[in-house]
């Protein structure tokens, strides 16, 4: 996701200053136009707005307290400096985050993103801002560069709890629409078919727009989310469903069914890898079904 949006806002014309533990990821952005640093601290110090993309809370923490030692940007701007922290993680973590920030005089933006890995690539993000308005508004201009839509949703936190909502829905969809193209299978339909005129209609989500097409396939390996990572999203929305006391019974159905897919190994591919635990239970048999018309097709030639 960093390396995306990393990507947008050099094609916008923005010096990108990156940092990433991962020494590929720093040659990547460096063969993209994009200027490389050697610390996350060394990246506050060439820039008054940061963007964090990060896997975990230690991660944000650990971030935070290296931006709030780093000195004031080279370039000796007189407006301060602005984080805009765009993972998907506990309120709590981030409000420590804030609050480590806000002692050196930086401004955390709570803005998660709505949108995969592949959408990044392409702009096609949703940014949920919460937090300082002002600084939001100083912001808009970085947002614009690699979302296509970004809403201010208040007070620092409300972006992630609209992250929450939205990816409660998505961990349905996800599933409902591995059922519904099962279910195609199952009755001896063509799934292709299927999601074709499906998504033509009111039966249509943008969960089933992006994963469908793998589904059909039956390849998963090339993730827009990773299981692994998935599992920890779900997580944290059920831990913040609990804390509000709201129940949510089918997003907790969903979570034994993204359990199996992971306990057969399938951690590292794409969330919609679910659909291999329903087929088992529909007792469909996928390598078959394409052996036989593989079959059909050669005989007819």
């Amino acid at each position: 996701m960093g390396s995306a949006m990393a990507s947008s806002l050099l094609r916008a014309g923005y010096t990108v200053i990156g940092y990433d533990l991962l020494p590929a990821r720093l040659q990547q952005h460096r063969r993209a136009g994009g200027q490389v640093a050697s610390t996350c601290a060394d990246v506050a110090e060439g820039a008054d707005i940061v963007i964090a993309s990060l896997p975990s809370a230690d991660a944000l923490l650990e971030v935070a307290f290296a931006l709030s030692q780093s000195p004031e940007p080279k370039a000796q701007s007189p407006r301060a400096r602005i984080v805009i922290e765009t993972s998907t993680l506990p309120i709590a973590v981030k409000e420590e985050a804030r609050g480590r920030l806000a002692g050196a005089g930086v401004t955390l933006l709570d803005c998660p993103l709505s949108g995969t890995g592949a959408q990044a690539r392409t702009g096609d993000l949703v940014v949920y801002a919460s937090g300082h308005r002002a600084a939001y508004r100083r912001a808009v201009p970085v947002l614009e560069a690699f979302a296509r839509a970004h809403y201010y949703v208040g007070a620092f936190g409300a972006g992630s709890k609209t992250k929450f909502v939205a990816n409660l829905l998505v961990a349905i969809h996800n599933v409902a629409s591995a059922e519904a193209l099962v279910l195609a299978m199952k009755a001896g339909l063509d799934p292709a078919m299927v999601l074709k005129v499906v998504t033509a209609g009111v039966g249509s989500s943008r969960v089933l727009e992006v994963r469908g097409p793998m589904i059909v396939k039956g390849d998963y390996s090339r993730a827009t989310m990773k299981l692994d990572v998935w599992r920890k999203d779900m997580a944290i929305i059920a831990d913040f469903a609990r804390e509000v006391g709201c129940p949510t019974p089918l997003f907790a159905a969903t979570a034994p069914i993204y359990q199996s897919a992971i306990a057969t190994g399938r951690g590292a591919e794409d969330t919609a890898a679910v659909t291999v635990v329903l087929e088992r239970l529909a007792g469909v048999n996928r390598r078959d079904d394409v052996l036989a018309s593989a079959d059909s097709v050669n005989s007819s030639r």
